[in-house]
């Protein structure tokens, strides 16, 4: 097996196809046929090999969006070579402690890449290869690598390698959101099963066009056979990226599918509605990537022509997917959502099962000693399937809390609270470290946030604890600046009594919308007056 090979094969059955439309950087746009991108991958892979890189070898990968990437991930992946992803939307420090921890041979980037490199070099220590993507002067910042294939010799040998399902294809980064980032071992066979669940899921045809506002899903593009159109967006900042860019790119390319994150919808959405504009041509729209409200599929319901369907794929970078729901599915229940139900996430994948656990912080030796919760009880999520990783890289400690060994297959521990309704949906309920215990109990995030998500006066509120576990007093912080009247409200909506105000939420770049609670506890710790 090869990861590669889903590409190859997609250029088999179309070669003449647009696999890449990306925007060139003078307001037009680059085209790369399906053959063309394939050659490019040989070529890239053949050159790598020259230089040394060799199969299993970890190799950071830091380019932005676009040709370049795509080529980059596969042509590395078609010489067995390991891609390594970090998240650009976390906080510097935190890319770098990822990077340290890799201790990868290999880096592939553009000239800033490099130059991070030269001033934090001891997170780049164990680097010994060096690529430029880009511009370069004199060589000091490494050997420049050409994405542009060179005309076709039929007796150059291919350096593609055979691997076994099992064997390591890529490491993937989590957000780091509730903790430190950590890299997820992904498979050959764990890329197999996400392109098959996914079509399973979603009925993704070769031949459509799918905006990939969502970086890494744009490789996907190429296992299905899509044409994958790049907008010109910052993708560490998508919250400040240009609504009408996106529409823009969607109208011309005449998007059927779409992927991206609710940072940029909640962009999109309002534009379209102000302006009168209806996304024509879609089929379907994917949020994912953080917590959507209600008011958000909404609004995103509103601008899709008559047909078209919005959905919420639920799941982590270490194991995706693990249920997915539709628009007229959340419509369906609402008023639940707002009587503090928690946020329904749909049925689970038919290729995953799952398990609602019960909550401890302790490692797990093994599943058969665990009783699963009762339906309606909140637990941890927990699931297994071939979309699961099974390790995290160089994180021993993170491996044996999130992971549960049974013979040759994992269990994860997905870090998430949730439970199943008597209809067999799944809903979420918070991640597990920001859950509040109370002298009377827990109380769990989104069961009170997500009474607020229908609510168009409440940007963002986020429920953290104050004070030591089993003893925490709950306190609902709303972003934006004091008003008595939304303060009352609040209340009354929450059922809570200590109400405050924070002038702005830290969030994470990357999706403007996972808020990092613990940090907003640290606050309302240090601000105990009531403002």
């Amino acid at each position: 097996m090869n990861v590669a090979d889903l590409l190859s094969d997609s250029a088999g059955l179309a070669p003449e196809r647009d696999a890449i439309v990306a925007p060139d950087g003078r307001g037009g746009w680059t085209r790369i046929t399906y053959a063309q991108l394939d050659a490019a991958v040989e070529e890239c892979a053949r050159t790598l090999s020259r230089q040394g890189v060799r199969r299993g070898e970890l190799t950071l990968v830091m380019v932005p969006p676009g040709i370049p990437l795509i080529t980059l991930f596969y042509g590395l992946m078609r010489l067995g070579a390991v891609p390594v992803m970090i998240d650009p939307g976390m906080s510097f420090k935190g890319f770098l402690r990822c990077v340290e921890t890799t201790q990868a041979k290999t880096l592939i980037g553009i000239p800033k890449a490099h130059i991070a490199r030269m001033i934090f070099s001891r997170a780049f220590q164990t680097v010994e290869r060096k690529f430029v993507i880009g511009s370069t002067f004199l060589g000091a910042l490494g050997r420049k690598l050409s994405m542009s294939p060179p005309p076709p010799s039929p007796r150059a040998k291919s350096p593609r390698v055979d691997l076994a399902p099992d064997d390591l294809a890529a490491i993937l980064f989590t957000s780091g959101s509730t903790g430190p980032a950590k890299g997820a071992r992904y498979s050959v066979q764990n890329f197999y099963a996400q392109r098959d669940a996914l079509l399973l899921l979603y009925d993704f045809k070769p031949g459509e066009v799918d905006l990939a506002a969502f970086p890494l899903f744009s490789l996907f593009d190429a296992a299905f056979g899509m044409t994958s159109v790049i907008p010109d967006i910052d993708p560490a900042n998508p919250a400040h990226c240009r609504p009408e860019a996106i529409v823009e790119a969607i109208q011309i390319h005449k998007a059927t599918s779409a992927f991206g994150s609710p940072a940029i919808w909640s962009r999109v959405a309002p534009w379209c509605a102000a302006n009168n504009v209806k996304l024509a041509g879609l089929t379907r729209v994917l949020l994912a990537g953080a917590p959507v409200p209600l008011k958000l599929v909404r609004a995103m319901r509103a601008i899709l022509p008559e047909g078209a369907e919005v959905h919420t794929p639920y799941g982590a970078t270490e194991s995706l997917p693990v249920a997915t729901i539709s628009g007229r599915e959340v419509e369906a229940v609402s008023s639940r959502v707002l009587a503090g139900a928690g946020t329904c996430v749909g049925t689970p994948a038919s290729t995953i099962e799952l398990k609602i656990l019960p909550i401890t912080d302790s490692p797990i030796q093994s599943i058969d000693d665990q009783a699963e919760v009762t339906t309606g009880e909140v637990g941890e999520i927990c699931v297994r399937g071939g979309v699961v990783t099974r390790a995290y890289h160089n994180r021993e400690d993170a491996t044996s809390v999130a992971k549960i060994g049974e013979g040759t297959s994992t269990w994860h521990r997905m870090g998430d609270l949730g439970y199943r309704d008597a209809d067999g949906r799944l809903w979420f309920c918070g991640r597990k470290a920001e859950a509040v215990f109370t002298v009377d109990g827990p109380i769990f995030t989104d069961q009170i946030e997500c009474r607020f998500s229908g609510d168009a006066r409440f940007t963002r509120v986020a429920l953290v604890g104050v004070g030591l576990r089993g003893q925490a007093r709950p306190v609902l912080l709303i972003e934006g600046q004091s008003n008595e009247t939304l303060r009352a409200e609040a209340k009354r909506i929450s059922g809570l009594t200590d109400v405050r105000f924070h002038p702005s939420f830290p969030v994470d770049r990357r999706h403007n919308a996972k808020i990092h609670r613990l940090d907003l506890a640290k606050w309302a710790e240090a601000h105990p007056t009531r403002n």
